[in-house]
């Protein structure tokens, strides 16, 4: 692999040949993929990524796999001109990014899986796991079932049934832990250890970290080669959020961006309750103090984020800011942009919204910026959050007497008030 020189420390800088680990044994830091972007620059064009495939795949110059096997048909997802939620925040250039209709598992956790048992199966591996707070379990299972590979994914006993049903549907083994996703981390890294398997978030984590980049990709071409003013992503493990500045940044490293583009700011959402980042953040801390979450984003919910730090030095460097979100305003977040762009979002993608929302009031963005807010997983993953939150059907016999009396002027009724 020409274009990737090694794995890199981020915390000392020492140097690992390119293989399956994914901490440095001198500092314990995180590894990284180092590039030859000099290399990279010879072979890749704004041209060659054109005709390349509709998928994440287009952008395999800048992703650490030589030969995709897995997630083929992963990535490429919408862009959409959101005029209608633009109108009520008042910005004139907003977009959403919507991985809530990814393949095959309508989240984002499709992009990073792609990448990671791609390069698993590079590596020789024949089995497939992760830890999950239900969208990679998901995500894992269905390219694990693809891949011909075993799989074997460990979740929060307490996740949303829908989730627990996404992934079971594929036949993996599903091991259910007492306890929060900390807990599940925890006793998958012990059992990543001892077991030869490709655990895509903990020994492939470096490549499989490298498939949120696409994320940046996508919208910089979609925007015709530009980079947005401004982005707002959900704040988890603090991965996403900083791969994205990551993808931006490359773009204009390998000159696919103009040189003188100016990158994002990066504006980070978090739910109230699991804040750890955000806290860090305001508080003006390089570290973390890990918490135990309480909040009804449970595909976000990770109390010791291991990019954390990381996360809080790119909203810094970027002139960014973030914020957090109640479970109230998460549901209000998830109504508000299924009514005006007519997108269901989960949880994750509520807590964006209303972070969105709350800049947008607060005067963060000018009302002729571009903004990207970046939906990441489905709303019918975690539907019974809007249980006793929504309108309640109309029922009627099958009179049109009935219908007009108790429909008709229901609706005249309520647009008078």
């Amino acid at each position: 692999m020409a274009k990737v020189k090694a794995l890199k420390c981020k915390e000392c800088g020492r140097e690992y040949p390119v293989e399956p680990i994914h901490v440095c044994e001198f500092c314990f830091g995180p590894l990284e993929i180092e590039y030859d972007y000099e290399e990279i620059k010879k072979n890749i064009s704004r041209e060659k990524i054109k005709n390349g495939p509709n998928s994440l795949w287009r952008y395999i110059d800048l992703l650490p796999v030589d030969h995709p096997e897995v997630g083929l048909a992963a990535g490429f997802t919408p862009l959409i001109k959101a005029e209608n939620l633009g109108r009520e925040l008042g910005l004139n250039n907003l977009y959403i990014k919507d991985d809530s209709v990814n393949h095959p598992t309508l989240s984002f956790k499709d992009r990073v899986v792609a990448v990671a048992l791609s390069k698993a199966k590079e590596f020789g591996f024949d089995t497939a796991a992760c830890a999950s707070t239900g969208n990679l379990a998901n995500s894992v299972a269905a390219n694990a079932a693809s891949a011909g590979m075993k799989c074997f994914v460990f979740i929060p006993s307490n996740l949303e049934t829908n989730k627990i049903i996404g992934s079971l549907v594929f036949d993996p083994i599903v091991v259910a832990v007492d306890g929060n996703y900390d807990d599940v981390n925890r006793l998958s890294s012990e059992i990543a250890n001892e077991f030869g398997w490709a655990f895509v978030n903990i020994n492939v984590r470096p490549f499989y970290s490298e498939g949120s980049k696409t994320l940046a990709f996508e919208v910089a071409e979609q925007l015709g080669w530009k980079a947005p003013d401004a982005v707002v992503a959900p704040l988890a493990s603090g991965s996403l959020f900083t791969k994205i500045w990551k993808g931006f940044n490359e773009l204009k490293t390998v000159e696919i961006l103009d040189k003188d583009e100016k990158m994002p700011r990066m504006y980070g959402a978090q739910a109230s309750g699991c804040s750890p980042i955000y806290k860090a953040f305001k508080e003006g801390r390089d570290f973390i103090k890990p918490e135990k979450p309480d909040t009804i984003a449970k595909s976000i919910a990770i109390g010791n984020p291991a990019d954390g730090p990381y996360a809080v030095k790119v909203a810094k460097e970027s002139n960014g800011d973030m914020e957090i979100a109640t479970n109230e305003e998460i549901i209000e977040g998830m109504k508000l942009l299924a009514k005006t762009e007519g997108i269901f979002t989960e949880t994750a993608g509520g807590t964006t919204i209303a972070v969105l929302k709350k800049f947008a009031e607060a005067g963060a963005f000018d009302k002729d910026e571009v903004v990207v807010a970046y939906v990441t997983g489905n709303g019918y993953k975690t539907m019974e959050v809007l249980e006793g939150h929504l309108k309640s059907p109309i029922h009627i016999k099958p009179s049109l007497h009935e219908f007009k009396e108790k429909v008709i002027g229901q609706v005249v009724e309520s647009s008078e008030k």
